[in-house]
């Protein structure tokens, strides 16, 4: 009797010890990171933190187009020459980011990387790049050239001087890859804040959600609105800091990779979606598509939700989600 009491009393303490949330700040994948899980303890907190430390920069070194020695690095080596065999991880990414580009009808496309540079938002650019170097700068982006093989699991880029990049996907798919890690270790909660891109699950320890505060475009430093998110992850994508202005239109820093051209009419955008990955991609998409065909996109998607600002100011939701207002 004295052992059942002994160990009673030991559970009910183990159930009290009050969990809490731990963060760390820190650069990965040339980003800010930042990580935040809930915990007994700050050793443990510490502990889950750099097993999803680990696994981002495990994920770097398999998609970085910065790394000569990676595998993305070989497939943009081989352009033109010949196929490259792959890790099942990088095939299934590189795979999934073809459908998205099909599902957007080319507005996401991770052969981006190919495109010139002829674009500068730095403040360099004086006059607006020529219609014939526009075309041109484009002239070797195109998902439909990017060639997969499952069963020998290599890929191929048709075109000499062709390149992949995961710049609009990257740090998504670390966030779920990281997250996903962590709940298998049975980490109960927690945040991982890619450069914006929100990664959630569980709830905060004192039972409420997780919430996201939307930033208002017109004015960083007000909030448009919280909405809140439990196991999922919501994408903002906002381009009023990198644009110019010729005969008197802006011309913002997302490009539509089909032709060369900067997105314009809108200034921000918020994807919520199961996964990062998924969400990172269409919010760069929405931009591309603009407001109607991209809010009609969205709006077919089933547990994908979007909130698109206009360079006016005016806000527009996909049919299912509501904001509460500050």
């Amino acid at each position: 009797m004295k052992n059942w009491l002994i160990l009673l009393i030991t559970l009910f303490s183990l159930a009290c010890v009050a969990q809490e949330p731990y963060k760390r700040t820190m650069k990965l994948m040339g980003s800010r990171f930042d990580i935040t899980v809930v915990a007994n303890n700050e050793a443990l907190g510490n502990t889950y933190i750099d097993i999803a430390v680990a696994e981002i920069t495990r994920i770097e070194k398999l998609i970085s187009s910065w790394d000569a020695t990676s595998q993305t690095s070989k497939i943009n080596q081989n352009a033109g020459i010949k196929p490259v065999k792959v890790d099942q991880e990088l095939f299934q990414l590189i795979q999934r980011a073809i459908g998205i580009s099909n599902l957007t009808d080319g507005a996401f496309d991770i052969s981006y990387a190919s495109m010139d540079r002829i674009w500068k938002f730095d403040g360099s650019m004086k006059i607006m790049p020529s219609e014939e170097n526009i075309k041109k700068s484009v002239a070797k982006v195109g998902y439909e050239n990017i060639i997969l093989d499952k069963e020998k699991s290599t890929v191929f880029l048709k075109l000499k001087g062709m390149k992949i990049g995961f710049g609009a996907i990257g740090k998504g798919y670390a966030a779920d890859k990281a997250k996903a890690l962590l709940m298998s270790k049975n980490v109960p909660s927690g945040i991982i804040n890619a450069s914006g891109d929100m990664n959630t699950w569980g709830k905060q320890p004192n039972g409420e959600e997780w919430k996201v505060a939307i930033t208002n475009p017109l004015d960083k430093t007000k909030s448009y609105g919280l909405l809140p998110i439990t196991n999922g992850a919501v994408v903002t994508s906002g381009n009023y800091e990198k644009f110019v202005n010729f005969h008197g239109k802006r011309y913002t820093h997302i490009i539509d990779p089909r032709t060369g051209y900067p997105s314009s009419g809108i200034i921000s955008v918020t994807i919520f979606a199961p996964k990062a990955e998924l969400a990172d991609a269409l919010a760069t998409s929405v931009f591309v598509m603009g407001k109607n065909v991209g809010l009609n996109r969205i709006n077919q998607l089933p547990k994908v939700e979007c909130i698109i600002i206009d360079d006016e100011g005016n806000v527009y939701t996909s049919k299912n989600i509501t904001i509460q207002k500050l």
